[in-house]
């Protein structure tokens, strides 16, 4: 008679709502491809159907009807499986009503399991300003920021959601510290010297740097991977520095194989093993104490 006592147990399911593309490592394909490469089951929702990433060229866009979206989350709410679910993770967004669907399922999330964790992933614009409508983004601010546990923005996202400063690593750090989340990363902030960038985390009054070369011309889709990185670590009974700094040096180890054959897209299929076991180093730094989130 065999017996599964020496299995490892079952790890919690994600529900990832962000974008899909026919093509390429971004959005949702990279977040689901990610979760499940290191074992969690995904439930995952389209925001938007695209062909490809917009940096590739302009393309086809379809979002699903607000009253669908609306609905097929409302369903998810309900679902009799909705036990099985330790954490909700949002990206972008294809519409402002989107906002509010995804912050009903993260309360239905929470009420029926309190210890799950809500990651928001606030994609809507980059150093060329906003890409996604303002109202989208101002929804994203106003109804999904409250609610989560761990945030991802990118260094314009801090400034526009905090309406800051963050020319300066003080000036961001102080933007970090004001936003509601007790965890803030953010991603792809400039390192220590000029041919280096990392992913600052904000926490508990304290700050770390985890930097690594800058490469040139990276493929799309790191952000999406570091967040989806970031929450597997936390899922798996890491602290949020140990999970910033593995999933650092995972989206490291895949962006510099992807440069170094020349691809134009993340090679997740390829490179899944240097997610579980990243090859590359990152530095940390322990910035500062900056104000308490807490």
């Amino acid at each position: 008679m065999t017996t599964n006592d020496n299995l490892p147990p079952r790890r919690k399911a994600v529900v990832a709502i962000s974008s899909h593309v026919a093509r390429g490592g971004v959005g949702n394909r990279a977040i689901v491809f990610a979760l499940e490469t290191l074992g969690h089951p995904v439930w995952a929702v389209p925001t938007i159907f695209l062909p490809w990433h917009p940096g590739h060229g302009p393309a086809t866009r379809i979002v699903p009807e607000p009253h669908q979206f609306e609905a097929l989350l409302e369903d998810l709410a309900r679902a009799p499986w909705l036990g099985e679910v330790g954490a909700v993770m949002t990206g972008y967004l294809g519409h402002p009503s989107q906002a509010a669907a995804a912050a009903r399922l993260v309360k239905a999330v929470h009420a029926t399991n309190p210890a799950a964790l809500y990651l928001c992933d606030p994609v809507i614009g980059d150093a060329g300003g906003l890409y996604v409508p303002e109202a989208t983004a101002a929804a994203i601010r106003d109804r999904l920021l409250p609610l989560a546990d761990i945030a991802t923005p990118n260094l314009f996202e801090l400034g526009w959601l905090t309406g800051m400063d963050t020319s300066s690593q003080e000036a961001a750090l102080q933007a970090a510290a004001a936003l509601p989340p007790p965890t803030v990363v953010v991603t792809s902030t400039p390192g220590t010297r000029d041919d280096r960038i990392g992913n600052l985390l904000v926490e508990e009054g304290r700050a770390t740097l985890f930097e690594h070369e800058r490469l040139v011309r990276p493929p799309n889709g790191p952000g999406d991977l570091t967040a989806a990185l970031i929450l597997a670590g936390m899922l798996q009974g890491g602290t949020a520095h140990d999970a910033v700094e593995r999933a650092t040096r995972g989206v490291y180890s895949v962006l510099r194989a992807a440069v170094r054959r020349g691809a134009d897209e993340l090679a997740l299929a390829t490179d899944a093993a240097l997610l579980a076991e990243p090859d590359a180093r990152v530095t940390t730094h322990e910035v500062a104490l900056v104000g308490d989130k807490g």
